[in-house]
């Protein structure tokens, strides 16, 4: 019997608008900001809004048109507290998240080989490196996009968007000899490529996350 529909799991790259607190004005101010330095690679692009830190009633109707009106579309919600900001959130046809479990621990944790990509990465596509790091002894074109749950390393230019901790993995680093990069992203954390310090272009670096703050240095030998 032929399928016509299969349902497995996957792996997708959203941002989170984090709201800070009611004033919900200043925060569609930010993020306007955000989208008009970067309108094509926001444009469409699905975001999760975090409530988690506000008090005030929402009117989840008017955040999503609100939102959308920037050209990002809401698929969703966390944070909600209350049974009937989760029932209000649904009615407005926003899915309810919930943020992961984090698992616990084991000494001897699992290990999964290095994905390593030999040929260049061109515009449009996609490299993701599931439960490992991720190696390209190439160039990453602008439009493409590499994404691991561990490192990454890029022995090339890198032009595109490198997503790294792509699970949650704080501890990933982005590795690359040439930077030009259009997005840099460890664990949800990320700088747009205007965002980069002017030093660091066409160098090789080193990207790391401390204290939920990108960190870029010279990459030395």
């Amino acid at each position: 019997m032929t399928k016509n529909a299969e349902l497995k799991g996957s792996s997708f790259t959203l941002s989170v608008l984090h709201l800070m607190d009611d004033n919900l004005d200043s925060a569609m101010q930010v993020l306007s900001d955000k989208v008009s330095k970067a309108p094509a690679f926001f444009d469409g692009a699905p975001v999760v809004v975090d409530i988690s830190r506000l008090h005030a009633q929402l009117d989840f109707f008017q955040l999503k048109t609100t939102i959308e009106k920037t050209g990002m579309l809401v698929v969703g919600v966390t944070g909600c507290k209350q049974n009937q900001v989760r029932e209000a959130a649904k009615l407005a046809g926003l899915a309810v998240m919930n943020p992961a479990k984090q698992a616990n621990r084991v000494n001897d944790p699992i290990q999964t080989p290095t994905k390593v990509i030999t040929t260049p990465i061109r515009s449009g596509q996609q490299v993701y490196a599931k439960n490992a790091d991720l190696v390209v002894l190439n160039h990453v074109s602008a439009g493409a996009e590499i994404i691991a749950d561990g490192s990454i390393h890029v022995y090339g230019v890198l032009r595109g968007r490198a997503i790294a901790g792509a699970s949650g993995q704080k501890e990933a680093h982005i590795f690359c000899q040439n930077l030009q990069s259009e997005l840099l992203s460890i664990a949800g954390t990320y700088w747009l490529s205007e965002t980069i310090p002017e030093q660091y272009a066409a160098r090789p670096v080193k990207v790391s996350l401390k204290e939920d703050s990108l960190n870029i240095e010279h990459l030395t030998l």
